[in-house]
Protein backbone atom coordinates (compact mmCIF):
# COMPACT_ATOMS: atom_id res chain seq x y z
CA UNK A 1 0.00 0.00 0.00
CA UNK A 2 1.23 3.12 -0.71
CA UNK A 3 1.39 6.41 2.03
CA UNK A 4 2.65 9.48 1.66
CA UNK A 5 6.04 10.06 3.82
CA UNK A 6 5.65 11.70 7.16
CA UNK A 7 5.66 14.90 7.55
CA UNK A 8 7.68 17.45 9.90
CA UNK A 9 5.45 19.20 12.28
CA UNK A 10 6.56 22.13 14.60
CA UNK A 11 7.79 20.19 17.27
CA UNK A 12 5.30 20.11 19.89
CA UNK A 13 2.01 20.86 17.66
CA UNK A 14 0.07 17.30 16.92
CA UNK A 15 -3.03 16.96 14.91
CA UNK A 16 -5.12 14.65 16.32
CA UNK A 17 -9.30 14.06 16.29
CA UNK A 18 -11.40 13.33 19.17
CA UNK A 19 -14.16 10.33 18.47
CA UNK A 20 -16.29 7.69 20.39
CA UNK A 21 -18.17 4.84 20.32
CA UNK A 22 -21.35 4.40 22.38
CA UNK A 23 -19.39 7.35 24.57
CA UNK A 24 -16.01 5.85 25.12
CA UNK A 25 -14.18 8.35 24.05
CA UNK A 26 -10.33 8.62 22.43
CA UNK A 27 -7.94 11.01 20.88
CA UNK A 28 -7.30 9.36 17.85
CA UNK A 29 -3.83 9.86 16.62
CA UNK A 30 -2.51 9.75 12.86
CA UNK A 31 1.56 8.35 13.35
CA UNK A 32 1.76 7.24 9.76
CA UNK A 33 1.77 11.07 8.23
CA UNK A 34 3.11 12.49 12.25
CA UNK A 35 6.24 11.58 13.28
CA UNK A 36 4.79 11.10 17.16
CA UNK A 37 6.42 9.62 20.23
CA UNK A 38 3.39 8.89 22.78
CA UNK A 39 4.91 8.29 26.12
CA UNK A 40 3.04 7.66 29.14
CA UNK A 41 3.27 11.33 30.22
CA UNK A 42 1.74 12.80 26.80
CA UNK A 43 -0.35 10.32 27.01
CA UNK A 44 -1.84 11.33 30.46
CA UNK A 45 -1.26 15.26 28.89
CA UNK A 46 -3.99 14.24 26.08
CA UNK A 47 -6.56 12.25 27.97
CA UNK A 48 -6.55 14.76 30.95
CA UNK A 49 -10.24 16.59 31.01
CA UNK A 50 -9.03 19.92 32.49
CA UNK A 51 -6.07 20.55 30.67
CA UNK A 52 -6.04 18.41 27.80
CA UNK A 53 -8.32 17.16 25.48
CA UNK A 54 -10.19 14.47 27.10
CA UNK A 55 -10.68 11.13 27.06
CA UNK A 56 -10.85 7.40 28.61
CA UNK A 57 -7.92 6.65 25.60
CA UNK A 58 -4.75 7.78 23.47
CA UNK A 59 -5.07 5.65 19.85
CA UNK A 60 -1.99 5.92 18.13
CA UNK A 61 -2.53 4.51 14.03
CA UNK A 62 1.39 3.35 12.76
CA UNK A 63 2.72 2.00 10.43
CA UNK A 64 2.01 -2.38 10.46
CA UNK A 65 5.05 -4.36 11.69
CA UNK A 66 3.46 -7.70 10.72
CA UNK A 67 2.95 -8.26 6.46
CA UNK A 68 -0.52 -9.87 7.63
CA UNK A 69 -1.87 -5.94 8.89
CA UNK A 70 -3.01 -3.02 7.06
CA UNK A 71 -1.49 -0.42 10.00
CA UNK A 72 -0.51 -0.79 13.82
CA UNK A 73 -2.71 0.38 15.89
CA UNK A 74 -1.86 1.36 19.57
CA UNK A 75 -3.62 1.58 22.94
CA UNK A 76 -2.63 3.77 26.03
CA UNK A 77 -5.49 4.54 29.06
CA UNK A 78 -5.95 7.99 30.36
CA UNK A 79 -3.29 7.00 33.04
CA UNK A 80 -0.28 6.83 30.33
CA UNK A 81 -0.53 2.91 30.53
CA UNK A 82 -0.27 0.77 27.10
CA UNK A 83 -2.66 -1.81 27.13
CA UNK A 84 -3.51 -4.66 24.82
CA UNK A 85 -6.83 -4.01 23.56
CA UNK A 86 -10.03 -1.81 23.30
CA UNK A 87 -13.37 -3.01 21.43
CA UNK A 88 -15.36 0.64 21.11
CA UNK A 89 -11.41 2.32 20.14
CA UNK A 90 -10.91 -0.55 17.12
CA UNK A 91 -14.53 0.70 15.56
CA UNK A 92 -12.97 4.36 16.36
CA UNK A 93 -9.65 3.49 14.61
CA UNK A 94 -11.05 1.94 11.43
CA UNK A 95 -13.75 4.89 10.66
CA UNK A 96 -10.57 7.32 11.36
CA UNK A 97 -8.45 5.44 8.75
CA UNK A 98 -11.15 5.78 6.19
CA UNK A 99 -12.10 9.24 7.13
CA UNK A 100 -8.40 10.30 7.24
CA UNK A 101 -8.04 8.63 3.71
CA UNK A 102 -5.04 6.52 5.64
CA UNK A 103 -6.74 3.44 3.50
CA UNK A 104 -10.01 2.44 1.64
CA UNK A 105 -9.08 -1.04 2.55
CA UNK A 106 -12.40 -2.81 3.76
CA UNK A 107 -12.15 -5.34 5.57
CA UNK A 108 -8.93 -3.59 7.96
CA UNK A 109 -6.26 -5.79 9.49
CA UNK A 110 -5.21 -4.09 12.54
CA UNK A 111 -2.34 -5.50 14.23
CA UNK A 112 -2.48 -5.25 18.14
CA UNK A 113 0.00 -6.19 21.28
CA UNK A 114 -1.77 -9.95 21.02
CA UNK A 115 -2.02 -10.57 16.99
CA UNK A 116 -3.88 -9.68 14.01
CA UNK A 117 -7.82 -8.28 14.50
CA UNK A 118 -10.17 -7.68 11.25
CA UNK A 119 -12.84 -4.79 11.17
CA UNK A 120 -15.33 -4.07 8.77
CA UNK A 121 -16.96 -0.65 8.20
CA UNK A 122 -20.53 -0.46 7.37
CA UNK A 123 -21.72 3.01 6.87
CA UNK A 124 -25.31 2.37 8.21
CA UNK A 125 -24.38 -0.43 10.00
CA UNK A 126 -21.78 0.64 12.21
CA UNK A 127 -18.50 -1.13 12.52
CA UNK A 128 -18.10 -4.89 13.21
CA UNK A 129 -14.78 -5.95 14.99
CA UNK A 130 -13.18 -9.77 15.00
CA UNK A 131 -12.64 -10.12 18.48
CA UNK A 132 -10.16 -12.56 18.44
CA UNK A 133 -9.71 -15.52 21.14
CA UNK A 134 -11.17 -16.07 24.24
CA UNK A 135 -9.75 -17.79 27.47
CA UNK A 136 -11.06 -18.79 30.50
CA UNK A 137 -8.16 -19.84 32.94
CA UNK A 138 -7.02 -17.69 35.51
CA UNK A 139 -3.50 -17.47 34.05
CA UNK A 140 -4.86 -16.11 31.21
CA UNK A 141 -5.77 -12.99 33.45
CA UNK A 142 -2.51 -13.06 35.34
CA UNK A 143 -4.69 -14.35 38.46
CA UNK A 144 -3.54 -16.07 41.47
CA UNK A 145 -6.32 -18.04 42.27
CA UNK A 146 -4.48 -20.02 44.98
CA UNK A 147 -6.29 -20.62 48.25
CA UNK A 148 -9.87 -19.05 46.83
CA UNK A 149 -12.92 -21.21 46.38
CA UNK A 150 -14.34 -21.34 42.84
CA UNK A 151 -17.89 -22.99 41.69
CA UNK A 152 -19.14 -24.15 38.90
CA UNK A 153 -22.13 -22.80 36.67
CA UNK A 154 -23.02 -24.17 32.99
CA UNK A 155 -19.66 -24.00 31.44
CA UNK A 156 -18.18 -21.32 33.51
CA UNK A 157 -15.90 -20.70 37.10
CA UNK A 158 -16.96 -18.31 39.27
CA UNK A 159 -13.91 -17.36 42.06
CA UNK A 160 -15.16 -16.05 45.17
CA UNK A 161 -13.21 -13.54 45.81
CA UNK A 162 -13.64 -11.99 49.39
CA UNK A 163 -15.11 -8.41 50.08
CA UNK A 164 -14.26 -6.51 53.25
CA UNK A 165 -17.39 -5.69 55.20
CA UNK A 166 -19.09 -7.63 53.50
CA UNK A 167 -19.82 -12.03 54.48
CA UNK A 168 -20.35 -13.52 50.73
CA UNK A 169 -17.67 -13.08 48.41
CA UNK A 170 -18.21 -11.40 44.82
CA UNK A 171 -18.70 -14.87 42.09
CA UNK A 172 -16.43 -13.26 39.37
CA UNK A 173 -16.17 -15.12 35.80
CA UNK A 174 -12.84 -14.55 34.31
CA UNK A 175 -12.52 -13.77 30.68
CA UNK A 176 -9.51 -12.79 28.59
CA UNK A 177 -10.19 -10.92 25.29
CA UNK A 178 -6.59 -10.04 25.12
CA UNK A 179 -7.20 -8.07 27.84
CA UNK A 180 -8.12 -9.04 31.16
CA UNK A 181 -12.19 -8.84 32.78
CA UNK A 182 -13.48 -10.00 35.47
CA UNK A 183 -17.36 -10.09 35.11
CA UNK A 184 -20.12 -10.17 37.65
CA UNK A 185 -23.87 -10.80 37.73
CA UNK A 186 -25.91 -7.79 39.34
CA UNK A 187 -29.88 -7.75 40.05
CA UNK A 188 -29.42 -3.74 39.02
CA UNK A 189 -26.78 -2.24 37.74
CA UNK A 190 -27.98 1.25 37.65
CA UNK A 191 -27.32 1.14 41.71
CA UNK A 192 -24.52 -1.11 41.45
CA UNK A 193 -21.36 -0.12 43.60
CA UNK A 194 -19.23 0.09 40.56
CA UNK A 195 -17.48 3.59 41.59
CA UNK A 196 -15.97 1.59 44.92
CA UNK A 197 -16.25 -1.92 44.70
CA UNK A 198 -14.87 -1.41 40.97
CA UNK A 199 -11.91 -0.26 42.08
CA UNK A 200 -11.27 -2.83 44.80
CA UNK A 201 -11.60 -5.67 41.99
CA UNK A 202 -9.56 -3.80 39.19
CA UNK A 203 -6.44 -3.19 41.46
CA UNK A 204 -6.58 -5.96 43.76
CA UNK A 205 -3.29 -7.36 44.21
CA UNK A 206 -4.40 -10.88 42.85
CA UNK A 207 -4.71 -9.40 39.58
CA UNK A 208 -1.15 -8.87 38.15
CA UNK A 209 -1.68 -6.41 35.92
CA UNK A 210 -5.02 -5.13 37.43
CA UNK A 211 -8.45 -5.76 35.67
CA UNK A 212 -11.20 -4.50 33.93
CA UNK A 213 -14.36 -5.13 36.45
CA UNK A 214 -17.91 -6.00 34.92
CA UNK A 215 -21.37 -6.02 36.60
CA UNK A 216 -23.79 -7.38 34.18
CA UNK A 217 -27.89 -7.40 34.97
CA UNK A 218 -28.99 -9.89 32.75
CA UNK A 219 -32.40 -8.78 31.16
CA UNK A 220 -33.65 -11.46 29.04
CA UNK A 221 -31.17 -13.76 26.87
CA UNK A 222 -30.22 -11.84 24.65
CA UNK A 223 -30.17 -8.16 26.68
CA UNK A 224 -27.90 -7.44 29.24
CA UNK A 225 -27.52 -4.06 30.95
CA UNK A 226 -23.87 -3.12 31.87
CA UNK A 227 -21.42 -0.82 33.35
CA UNK A 228 -17.63 -1.79 33.28
CA UNK A 229 -14.98 0.12 35.76
CA UNK A 230 -11.70 0.31 33.29
CA UNK A 231 -8.23 -0.38 34.38
CA UNK A 232 -6.82 2.22 34.64
CA UNK A 233 -9.32 4.86 33.13
CA UNK A 234 -12.27 4.35 35.54
CA UNK A 235 -15.74 3.86 35.03
CA UNK A 236 -16.20 4.77 31.10
CA UNK A 237 -19.48 5.12 29.70
CA UNK A 238 -19.21 1.98 26.92
CA UNK A 239 -16.43 -0.51 27.30
CA UNK A 240 -16.26 -2.69 24.08
CA UNK A 241 -14.19 -5.94 25.38
CA UNK A 242 -15.89 -5.42 28.37
CA UNK A 243 -19.58 -6.00 26.42
CA UNK A 244 -17.60 -9.05 25.05
CA UNK A 245 -16.20 -10.37 27.83
CA UNK A 246 -20.38 -9.81 29.92
CA UNK A 247 -21.78 -11.69 26.85
CA UNK A 248 -19.06 -14.40 26.91
CA UNK A 249 -19.35 -15.36 30.33
CA UNK A 250 -23.23 -15.02 30.37
CA UNK A 251 -23.45 -17.68 27.75
CA UNK A 252 -21.11 -20.02 29.58
CA UNK A 253 -22.99 -19.55 32.79
CA UNK A 254 -26.07 -20.35 30.92
CA UNK A 255 -28.08 -17.05 31.10
CA UNK A 256 -27.87 -16.12 27.88
CA UNK A 257 -27.73 -16.65 24.05
CA UNK A 258 -26.27 -15.44 20.79
CA UNK A 259 -26.47 -12.93 19.62
CA UNK A 260 -26.91 -10.06 22.52
CA UNK A 261 -28.00 -6.65 23.09
CA UNK A 262 -25.65 -5.01 25.77
CA UNK A 263 -26.59 -1.65 26.41
CA UNK A 264 -24.67 1.24 28.71
CA UNK A 265 -24.74 4.28 29.01
CA UNK A 266 -23.21 5.27 26.06
CA UNK A 267 -25.66 3.61 23.61
CA UNK A 268 -26.23 -0.37 22.30
CA UNK A 269 -23.62 -2.37 21.06
CA UNK A 270 -24.45 -5.96 19.65
CA UNK A 271 -21.89 -8.78 20.61
CA UNK A 272 -22.14 -12.37 19.06
CA UNK A 273 -20.13 -15.37 20.34
CA UNK A 274 -20.55 -19.49 19.44
CA UNK A 275 -18.12 -20.96 21.48
CA UNK A 276 -15.40 -19.95 19.33
CA UNK A 277 -15.67 -16.68 17.10
CA UNK A 278 -16.46 -13.33 18.86
CA UNK A 279 -17.81 -10.47 17.12
CA UNK A 280 -19.40 -7.18 18.00
CA UNK A 281 -20.64 -4.34 16.19
CA UNK A 282 -21.73 -0.73 17.08
CA UNK A 283 -21.25 3.08 16.63
CA UNK A 284 -18.14 4.86 15.66
CA UNK A 285 -18.52 8.95 15.82
CA UNK A 286 -16.48 11.60 14.60
CA UNK A 287 -16.73 14.62 17.62
CA UNK A 288 -13.72 17.11 16.02
CA UNK A 289 -10.20 17.94 14.59
CA UNK A 290 -7.71 20.24 16.38
CA UNK A 291 -4.06 20.66 16.81
CA UNK A 292 -2.26 20.43 20.39
CA UNK A 293 0.77 21.80 21.24
CA UNK A 294 1.63 18.92 23.34
CA UNK A 295 4.84 20.36 25.29
CA UNK A 296 2.37 22.88 26.74
CA UNK A 297 -0.46 20.34 27.53
CA UNK A 298 2.79 18.28 29.27
CA UNK A 299 4.18 21.18 31.66
CA UNK A 300 0.20 22.47 32.60
CA UNK A 301 -0.20 18.57 33.81
CA UNK A 302 3.31 18.45 35.41
CA UNK A 303 1.85 21.33 37.74
CA UNK A 304 -1.21 19.84 38.49
CA UNK A 305 0.29 16.88 39.24
CA UNK A 306 3.12 18.14 41.92
CA UNK A 307 1.43 20.93 43.34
Amino acid sequence: MNRPAPSTPAASLWRFTKMHGAGNDFVMLDGVNQRLDVTPERARALADRHFGIGADQILLVEPAQSADADFRYRIFNADGGEVEHCGNGARCFVRFVHEQGLSAANPLRAQIRTGVITLNDDPELGVEVDMGVTRFAPADVDFDAQGLEHAAQGQDTLWMLPMPGQDAPMALSLVSISNPHAVQVVEDVQNAPVRTVGPFIESHPRFARKVNAGFMQVMDPHHIRLRVYERGAGETLACGTGACAAVVAGIRRGLLQSPVVVDTRGGALRVQWDGRQLRMSGPAQTVFDGQVDIDALCASLARKETF
